[in-house]
């Protein structure tokens, strides 16, 4: 129970902090940051609001966690998400101020009456990152159950706001990492690993091939040896997947992989959010700065939550 309690809180904090470090400057350019690195928790600049705010990344990975504090239920999450866009649940400082179009769309689709697992958009240009910045909770639900169960259950958390099979995919990849890292291995041999077991499980499934081959630089190729201009960092899926993992597996710590991660540029609070679960699971809580996580809003409602999320899976 103990171990998984700090998995847990390790998951919520890990993303949480890395949002608020991006928030301040998200949409800057990779140039532009530059000139003036970000090295620290800041506060104001794009959206003028204090340091350690967190965004809809977090926001909507708590609404999940909050969801699956209950038995699961596809509709539960999906209404949770809904209470956070129209009523502000879980939004860092009473109000929301980011959300993308796609979220967007299916949340007001939901509100209508529309089933969860039909509101996300199946189309190939609706491939943001707004499934994948929020789905790190599953992980303590699914763990152990077997890939193929695995795997429906991502689909149909991922398909609430993005039922495109890209976006499927990159989740399903970062829950597998995620539960690799909760076994204790090493992320290089998580990274190699996954190279044979997911290709192996999608083709199992008859997915696409071409669908498949947007994943070669982590299926194929060894990411960790591109250099920073290979690396994208913008709101779509695949390139947020591939930041992540590049920012985990060229640094060694939570500090630099979500500096890293923030230094990018353009999404910086999910690029960072996203990159930050993992490194707070890999690493620990206890190696988050100190300072980033005091300044974090609503601290004691996520520790709170991160404990009631470790009863449930203790006891289920």
């Amino acid at each position: 129970m103990e171990k998984l309690k700090y998995d847990i809180k390790s998951a919520l904090f890990g993303v949480a902090v890395g949002d608020a470090l991006g928030v301040p400057v998200e949409f800057k350019s990779r140039e532009n940051i530059l000139k003036n690195p970000v090295t620290d928790m800041i506060g104001y600049g794009t959206y003028n609001l204090p340091p350690g705010t967190f965004s809809d990344d977090s926001s909507m990975t708590f609404c999940l966690a909050e969801a699956l504090t209950h038995d699961f239920d596809l509709n539960q999450i999906a209404q949770n998400f809904v209470k956070w866009y129209h009523e502000n649940f879980w939004a860092a400082r009473g109000e929301v101020f980011d959300i993308g179009i796609a979220t967007r769309e299916a949340i007001n689709k939901i509100a209508q009456g529309k089933k969860p697992e039909f509101a996300g958009s199946t189309d190939a240009s609706s491939n943001g990152n707004g499934s994948l910045m929020r789905i790190l909770p599953l992980l303590f639900y699914i763990k152990d159950f077997p890939i193929s169960e695995r795997y429906e259950i991502t689909k149909k958390v991922s398909s609430i706001t993005h039922g495109h099979i890209r976006s499927v995919i990159s989740c399903f990849y970062y829950l597998e990492f995620a539960k690799e890292i909760l076994l204790g291995k090493n992320k290089f041999e998580i990274y190699q690993k996954l190279q044979t077991e997911i290709p192996e499980f999608l083709n199992s499934l008859s997915i696409d091939q071409h669908e498949i081959s947007f994943f070669n630089r982590l299926l194929k190729d060894d990411i960790s040896e591109l250099a920073e201009h290979e690396i994208s960092s913008s709101g779509y899926v695949l390139h947020s997947l591939e930041a992540s993992i590049w920012c985990l597996l060229t640094t060694d710590n939570y500090k630099d992989a979500t500096l890293k991660a923030v230094n990018l540029g353009e999404d910086t609070d999910t690029t960072s959010a996203i990159t930050g679960g993992l490194a707070g699971l890999l690493y620990g809580f206890d190696t988050i700065p100190e300072n980033w996580v005091e300044q974090l809003v609503r601290r004691e409602d996520i520790q709170d939550l991160a404990e009631r999320l470790a009863k449930k899976n203790h006891s289920s």
